[in-house]
């Protein structure tokens, strides 16, 4: 054999030994490296919020790497427990997703401490209802008549609470099956003990109204509130003042002044004088203000003769 063809053969031999060392080596420190797996709780199936967790919805799986936090060891940590999150097939259930132990599932179990769920009847028609979906954010309007309003100038509008969280819609917590929300009556929204007590008084003596919001937009509004007089222009508000009110956003003021004259002095109307040949006159004065402009009518009444 040539000698040159020889070194060529050696050196190649060499050369995939090595190679082959360096890869083996490579991949035992990979496998030396991989992550610890552990056995944990999983969703055996999508879990919606409020499900009361039962052995068919929960299984254990292997989960590969750093466990997280919160995540449960043994099924006796997530059976009868409520779920106050949604949680898909194939997750681990975190403690924080799961309603204390003993509390159950439903609505209560994801009420949060120190709030209370205080339920809204709503109108199908000229409502919400059909359109709010668990999450949302509304404000409360109420109307009616004030406790000593004037009756003559209708209902009053206030917002009674802003930035309210829908709890629920009806006794539906998630939307239907083709992603549209429920059709309601009743709304759920998550309130304080005071707002809960503002909200029953409100819904007992007046008319109730949500009104949607972005869920982004957290600013407090201060509106002034609308009388159905101001809305048709016929505000009595002020008719102690002269009976001003507003026709179109212009200000308008009248008013008539009716006064008697007679044609001889105040001394002589409180006595007036008998005549059997002339007739007593008598002049009536009739003063319109419609607004700066002033105008007076006069008018001559005769009467026969006593």
């Amino acid at each position: 054999m040539n000698r040159r063809l020889l070194l060529i053969l050696i050196c190649a031999l060499i050369g995939g030994a090595s190679a082959s060392f360096l890869v083996y080596r490579w991949v035992g420190n990979r496998a030396a490296a991989a992550p610890p797996t552990a056995q944990v709780v999983v969703a055996a199936r999508d879990l919606q919020i409020g499900t009361l967790i039962g052995p068919e919805d929960v299984r254990m799986g292997s989960w590969v790497g750093t466990l997280p936090k919160g995540a449960l060891p043994k099924l006796d940590g997530a059976l009868n427990r409520g779920a106050i999150a949604n949680m898909y097939e194939g997750e681990p259930i975190i403690a924080d997703r799961l309603a204390a132990a003993g509390s159950g599932g439903g609505l209560a179990a994801i009420i949060p401490p120190g709030l209370r769920a205080s339920a809204v009847r709503v109108d199908e028609v000229v409502g919400l209802a059909g359109f709010v979906t668990a999450g949302m954010r509304v404000d409360v309007l109420m109307s009616g008549i004030p406790p000593g309003g004037n009756p003559s100038e209708g209902s009053r509008v206030n917002t009674l609470l802003q930035n309210i969280q829908v709890l629920s819609a009806g006794e539906n917590l998630q939307k239907d099956s083709e992603g549209k929300p429920h059709p309601v009556q009743v709304v759920n929204l998550l309130v304080t003990p005071e707002q809960a007590e503002k909200l029953t008084l409100a819904s007992s003596q007046t008319r109730i109204q949500l009104v949607l919001r972005n869920p982004l937009d957290t600013a407090t509004a201060s509106p002034p509130g609308a009388l159905m007089s101001e809305l048709f222009g016929t505000s009595t508000g002020r008719a102690t003042h002269g009976s001003e009110g507003t026709l179109g956003g212009k200000p308008r003021t009248a008013r008539v002044v009716l006064a008697e004259r007679g044609a001889t002095s105040p001394a002589a109307n409180a006595t007036p004088a008998r005549s059997t040949d002339v007739p007593a006159h008598k002049i009536r004065v009739v003063e319109v203000f419609n607004g700066a402009a002033r105008t007076e009518v006069r008018f001559t009444l005769q009467e026969e003769s006593k």
